[in-house]
């Protein structure tokens, strides 16, 4: 660890405390129906479309009709980007002419964006047309993301009313999440990679000549696609000459926008934001970094707003910040140390300022490693998915960071909306655990917590660690289907299968590496876990907002325990911690702790 990466560590987290209270006071008067800079800029469009909606402000829902819009709208989302996947190949905006994605990837990937996971199994600079990329996965950036806000905001609205059948209209909150919020922002970003170097165009892919040309060598085939043997009876060798390189292009920066900003992830490259074109500089990995952030934390603040006591989500605020905190030092940590297997060799990188003899490893050597290791933290505790490092090549506790960071759920920062109403349930759950200590019903912020609300809260916190451990489960029983693709045998094999299927448990979307998994198996398996991963964290969330809507006020009183205070914060961390630890460490003992023991004898 260096004083330079620690500097850049403390700049990311100052800049993201101080864009955390306007953002947040923006938003929650955005969802409040407040004016805002650019009302008149947007309230007609705002009108047209609830016209052509066939909805108005005034009308709300109940929670089971806000669900039941919200999966109705994703399964509209899941069937469009799968038929323009099967159909792109005779579809315009195709200059490369790619040809139609099969069943099983289409299905996965379609999934995989309408749920906000952004998983990829394919590249897609050599898969998907430019209109696929912008009105399928690009379209389902806004949508995902906003659904995931709709949601948050619907539950907010529930905790500040009492005796209210309807917790809001579903799509005058996807509406203005897109439009105010996630739209106008993601334009500034997009200008911004565009003034650095970010591409954005139409154009066919270009052929440029190589600055050093190079060669390899491949066997002679005779007449029948055979290896000819010369004398000695080995192979013959030709030397092929490689003189130009094939350049990708794209309308990358206007995706490259939204896929940070709505914690999304999906990469318009296959190397995601350590591809030049994506990510050209250390200003634009900042950017991105931040941007993935930002919406997350600022939610905080508008929870506060939005129930009119702002140290609520001050509290909570708190609460991811110390926990985010604490994993980015221990993979900053785990990564400023050398591999003791390379440096064996005698081949470890010379140290420097960008790598002072650390695990440079998997690292784009324009960010170096504290750079690597923020945005790893910062992608997986977002469940944004976007990497600018080899996640595989880390080093085993380096790698179990950002594993651990998902095994946390959806509580530190989270995905934007999904993060929040995660840490909100494990909120609830912190009250309920210090109302038995004192033998008092618990209450959340004047609202009694009783049975239904507690079974809701259970099925959201345990879904995502019995889709993961049963997922994985499967996959390693499955031989050929879930274990033929596995690039690395013993633990490290073991963590790879862990990190897909956690990874898609979450709907984060980064990806270990190392394994193979776009084959059916993967794509059928990953896709079904992301839905139920999605939906069965969501809905009883929605149950859980239409019960605490129908409460009425309690008045606080003597014994009940104040949710903005340190000792409440530490509860929170500490309920969050158990949870995570007591469902995962005994995998990860499997995985990279036992790694770790064998690279570290």
């Amino acid at each position: 660890m260096t004083l330079n990466g620690i500097l850049q560590i403390v700049l990311y987290l100052v800049a993201l405390v101080l864009i955390t209270k306007p953002l947040g006071l923006y938003m929650a008067r955005v969802y409040q129906g407040q004016p805002v800079v650019i009302d008149r800029a947007l309230r007609p469009v705002e009108r047209i479309i609830y016209r052509l909606c066939g909805t108005s402000e005034d009308e709300e829902m109940d929670w089971k009709t806000y669900a039941l819009a919200l999966i109705l709208f994703s399964v509209v989302g899941i069937l469009f980007v799968y038929i323009l996947q099967r159909l792109q190949g005779s579809l315009p905006l195709n200059p490369q002419g790619f040809g139609a994605i099969t069943p099983d990837s289409a299905f996965n990937t379609s999934v995989s964006f309408v749920t906000n996971t952004n998983w990829q199994g394919y590249g897609g600079e050599t898969t998907m047309s430019y209109l696929t990329q912008m009105v399928g996965l690009a379209v389902q950036n806004f949508a995902s993301a906003a659904s995931g806000m709709a949601v948050l905001v619907a539950l907010i609205r529930a905790i500040s009313r009492h005796t209210s059948q309807t917790i809001g209209n579903f799509w005058v909150d996807l509406t203005r999440s897109i439009l105010y919020i996630l739209l106008p922002i993601s334009v500034l970003i997009a200008l911004v990679l565009v003034s650095q170097g970010v591409i954005q165009n139409f154009n066919g892919y270009k052929d440029v000549a190589l600055v050093q040309p190079t060669s390899y060598q491949v066997p002679v085939l005779d007449g029948n696609g055979s290896p000819v043997n010369d004398a000695g009876g080995l192979p013959k060798m030709q030397t092929v000459p490689v003189t130009t390189q094939t350049l990708p292009m794209g309308p990358v920066a206007s995706q490259l926008a939204i896929k940070h900003l709505g914690t999304n992830g999906g990469g318009f490259f296959n190397t995601n934001s350590a591809h030049p074109f994506e990510s050209p500089n250390a200003l634009t990995d900042f950017l991105e970094i931040l941007a993935e952030t930002s919406i997350a934390a600022a939610l905080t603040y508008t929870f506060g707003k939005m129930v009119g006591d702002s140290r609520q989500g001050w509290a909570i605020f708190a609460a991811m910040m110390i926990m985010l905190v604490v994993l980015i030092a221990g993979a900053y940590a785990a990564e400023s140390q050398p591999n003791p297997r390379i440096t064996a060799l005698g081949v470890d990188a010379v140290a420097s300022d960008v790598n002072p003899g650390g695990n440079m490893e998997g690292k784009e050597v324009r960010f170096g490693i504290a750079r690597s290791a923020l945005f790893s933290i910062g992608t997986t505790v977002t469940s944004s998915g976007a990497v600018d490092a080899m996640h595989d090549s880390f080093m085993p506790l380096g790698g179990l960071m950002p594993l651990f960071s998902m095994h946390l759920g959806e509580t530190v920062l989270g995905g934007v909306g999904s993060g929040l109403y995660g840490m909100l349930a494990f909120a609830i759950v912190a009250v309920f655990v210090a109302g038995l200590m004192v033998g008092r019903t618990p209450e959340y912020l004047g609202k009694k917590i009783e049975a239904f609300d507690m079974k809701m809260v259970s099925i959201a916190i345990l879904i995502m660690p019995c889709l993961m451990l049963v997922g994985m489960a499967i996959a390693v029983l499955a031989n050929d289907n879930g274990t033929a693709g596995v690039a690395n045998p013993g633990a490290h094999g073991f963590s790879e299968i862990m990190y897909a299927f956690t990874s898609a448990a979450n709907n984060n979307g980064s990806a270990f590496a190392g394994i193979s998994v776009n084959t059916p198996f993967y794509n059928l398996a990953l896709g079904v876990v992301m839905l139920f991963g999605r939906f069965w964290f969501a809905v009883p969330i929605l149950a859980l907002a239409g019960s605490l809507a129908r409460k009425k006020l309690v008045p606080a009183g003597a014994g009940t325990l104040p949710t903005h205070t340190p000792l409440f914060i530490a509860m929170l961390i500490g309920v969050i911690v158990i949870v995570g630890a007591l469902s995962f460490i005994p995998v990860l003992a499997l995985g990279p702790i036992v790694e770790h023991l064998i690279l570290f004898p």
